[in-house]
């Protein structure tokens, strides 16, 4: 069975243009549905944060209006309640690439606030770049690309990507007060062969070992790929 490593987002808010302080942190569903499809297969998982601080879930994502329902908010929540692995994080700064077969990347606004400028971070992605091992990479999470820019150059420059669009974020009424936005930002900082799909919908783009996924839904897609891969 393989053995996954989770980079979560540690931030609890994300400074907006006005200075005020937007809640936020990972996004529920995408770290619950790869992570409970991952160990039911029989996988590991291994979370690991910026300076090893407990990740902390987007209340949002739980409610049921973002959660597919009641249901599925409780669903969620149990399965977060039980991943164990959330409550003891790896420092980013301890992880040994080698000792895993994947890595993946769940979003929410919170890699906005910090993997998008965490040194660690951006060593970690380079590496498991270079690789060629599985990197999945969904939502905000692509936000963490722009930390492996050095002197603006990055090698993730012309691979193909998706990421939350400026629309999905004009739709949620973030896109004005955002200090920037993903999509225009990995775009022209990173370089990359940007694509989508429609908004809300699920949609996955892999180019060599690198697979990203563009929103919340995309999560199960990007998870049920890795599994493909890990076999």
């Amino acid at each position: 069975m393989a053995k996954v490593l989770f980079i979560v987002s540690g931030a609890t808010y994300w400074v907006l243009k006005d200075g005020t302080r937007y809640a936020t942190g990972y996004w529920a569903e995408e770290f619950a549905m790869p992570y409970k499809a991952l160990t039911d297969a029989g996988h590991e998982v291994v979370v690991a944060t910026p300076g090893g601080v407990t990740p902390n879930v987007d209340m949002m994502s739980l409610r049921p209006s973002m959660a597919g329902g009641e249901q599925g908010a409780l669903d969620l929540e149990a399965i977060i309640r039980d991943a164990e692995v959330m409550r003891r994080p790896l420092q980013l700064s301890d992880v040994r690439l080698e000792d895993y077969d994947a890595v993946y990347l769940p979003g929410g606004h919170g890699p906005m606030a910090d993997l998008a400028f965490d040194a660690d971070a951006g060593r970690l992605l380079t590496a498991q770049l270079a690789s060629g091992r599985p990197l999945a990479i969904v939502c905000h999470a692509p936000a963490s690309i722009l930390s492996t820019r050095i002197h603006g150059e990055s090698p993730f420059k012309g691979y193909r990507v998706t990421c939350f669009t400026n629309d999905e974020e004009e739709a949620v009424g973030l896109a004005p007060r955002a200090p920037w936005l993903l999509e225009t930002d990995i775009k022209e900082k990173v370089g990359v062969d940007f694509s989508r799909g429609e908004m809300w919908q699920p949609y996955m783009v892999e180019d060599r070992n690198l697979i990203t996924g563009q929103n919340p839904h995309s999560a199960a897609v990007l998870a049920e790929r890795l599994m493909k891969i890990l076999g």
